[in-house]
């Protein structure tokens, strides 16, 4: 009896670490973004079952109730991506976002397949717009997590015209930070409200939360010349 009380806790603490958005909710926005390769999206998943931390951690970060994403809090994740240290154990979703766009360009400039990365990089812009990502994991967070994270599974592959792309200019990385922040931010928002109205997401929401993740993969992807189906 203890064993399985164990077993239990277990998986109940680690439910954070298991999905952001299901993996159809996730190819769903790769494809509104014009990934031909859509399905690369589910990988950064696939990667925690033999990864753990190293991967976990680049999946969410906790924000306090009254903490507000800025600029310097991006910029100071980017060189965290891939760590396990105990002090990551907050996340470090917004630097991963920044440094798989470096790791795929740095990758092509060695001449080594690089579009692994592009996967990596459209997992966690679908993992910015999750609201559960970007607040503590605290009682609420635990309980609705798993249902929140597939609030639209079951029917997001035969509705991706709901998806709606806003189209995003993007110069630089600093471009590409701002949206990160104003994602985030709006994000964790929308995250406890639902806490303080003790609730899961609307449908509408949702679809609200995915298309800004949609559209700032789309214009990342232009910025890196990678190449996009613009009919989506």
């Amino acid at each position: 009896m203890k064993l399985l009380t164990i077993i239990i806790l277990a998986i109940t603490l680690n439910i954070h670490h298991l999905q952001a958005w299901h993996d159809q909710t996730h190819m769903a926005i790769a494809k509104a973004a014009g990934m031909k390769k859509a399905y690369m999206a589910v990988g950064a998943d696939m990667a925690k079952i033999k990864a753990g931390d190293k991967e976990n951690f680049n999946h969410w970060h906790s924000n306090e109730p009254d903490e507000i994403v800025t600029r310097e809090k991006v910029i100071a994740q980017i060189p965290k991506y891939n760590s396990t240290e105990p002090e990551e154990k907050k996340g470090h979703l917004y630097g991963a976002i920044i440094a798989s766009i470096n790791e795929f360009r740095t990758t092509l400039e060695i001449g080594k397949f690089a579009e692994y990365h592009i996967g990596y990089l459209a997992h966690y812009v679908g993992d910015l717009s999750m609201p559960l990502h970007n607040t503590n994991y605290n009682d609420f967070n635990k309980a609705r997590h798993l249902i929140n994270d597939g609030i639209i599974e079951d029917e997001v592959a035969n509705n991706i015209h709901k998806i709606i792309i806003t189209e995003i200019e993007i110069n630089s990385l600093d471009d590409i930070i701002d949206h990160i922040v104003k994602i985030a931010n709006e994000s964790k928002e929308l995250g406890y409200k639902m806490e303080r109205e003790n609730r899961n997401m609307t449908k509408e929401e949702a679809y609200i939360q995915i298309s800004k993740s949609a559209s700032l993969l789309r214009a990342i992807l232009k910025y890196l010349n990678y190449p996009v189906e613009l009919n989506q």
